[in-house]
């Protein structure tokens, strides 16, 4: 007969759903990414169309709100859909769902306010907005499930976090414009070039598990030649931004000093040295997304004062 005094194993602990591991679920920080984008698209927009650069506090709240609505609801699908692959991959498996953290109810519960939160948020802006809802939801939850289909999943976050752009633009103008094709060409290239270089993370988990990426398809040395060629073009799409939008120096310069951010990403990241793949994809970005917006802030600033 057992002791007594020896304890039976300790059951996991329930999920406590507490706001840190919601944000934490989600990385709200990574935000910075998309939204320095849709700000500048706003930016742009308003000195094209009324040549003062301002949108209004109105067009600029529900902006922020729809932003973070759409990421919120994004990342929490994808959190709750790859719950299992994370589980079994060393680099996720302490992810808040599979760590048994935040559930997956509540999780869906998060997907669910955000995206009611959307759509208030679009229906507050303006008609074209409203109506490009249903396909945005589309992008932003089928993301998830590209990886089981296709290498192209980078082309699909692209285009999602591309619209972000767009949607900065036609938030204030109601209509697309050169410009806001052109932002949007920026923001997708840019993302398949560091979505590319974050997937080098995972090689060896995604060919074992089937899932698809540039990496798992081409192996690392050709996929950081794609993400390199990827991130060229996104400098030269940004040099037509400037061109489209009749940009100052200011726009030129930042452009500049984005071109020399993305070659400084490329520098540390090796295909014989991945250490820094991490450093590449958040902190090289976020400085590059932080740099566009102060472009492009600095550009309709001085136009607008210069007449």
């Amino acid at each position: 007969m057992l002791s007594s005094n020896v304890s039976s194993p300790a059951s996991p602990a329930a999920p406590t759903n507490t706001p840190k591991q919601f944000l934490e679920l989600v990385k709200f920080e990574h935000t910075v990414f998309a939204l320095p984008f849709a700000y500048a698209g706003m930016l742009l927009a308003s000195y094209w169309q009324d040549g003062t650069g301002w949108p209004g506090w109105h067009t600029l709240i529900w902006v922020t709100v729809a932003m973070a609505a759409a990421r919120t609801a994004a990342m929490g699908a994808n959190r709750v859909i790859d719950r299992f692959i994370d589980a079994r991959n060393p680099r996720t498996q302490n992810r808040e769902i599979p760590a048994g953290k935040v559930s997956p109810a509540a999780a869906w519960a998060l997907v669910t306010v955000s995206l009611v939160t959307l759509l208030f948020a679009a229906w507050q802006l303006n008609p074209l907005c409203l109506a490009l809802l249903p396909l945005a939801v589309v992008f932003l939850i089928g993301y998830s499930y590209t990886k089981r289909f296709t290498w192209l999943c980078h082309v699909w976050l692209g285009i999602t976090d591309g619209a972000a752009a767009a949607g900065g633009w036609i938030a204030v103008t109601g209509a697309f414009a050169l410009p806001a094709w052109l932002l949007w060409a920026v923001v997708i290239f840019w993302m398949v070039g560091l979505d590319t270089i974050y997937a080098t993370m995972d090689y060896e988990f995604d060919r074992r598990s089937g899932i698809r990426s540039i990496p798992a398809r081409f192996g690392i040395p050709r996929a950081l030649d794609i993400a390199r060629w990827s991130h060229a073009l996104t400098f030269a799409l940004l040099l037509a931004v400037g061109w489209a939008a009749g940009a100052s120096f200011w726009y030129y310069l930042a452009a500049l000093v984005m071109g020399g951010i993305l070659l400084y990403e490329h520098a540390i990241v090796r295909p014989d040295d991945l250490t820094r793949a991490n450093v590449a994809f958040f902190d090289a970005n976020m400085w590059l997304a932080i740099t566009m917006l102060v472009g492009v802030a600095a550009d309709v600033t001085w136009r607008t004062l210069a007449g």
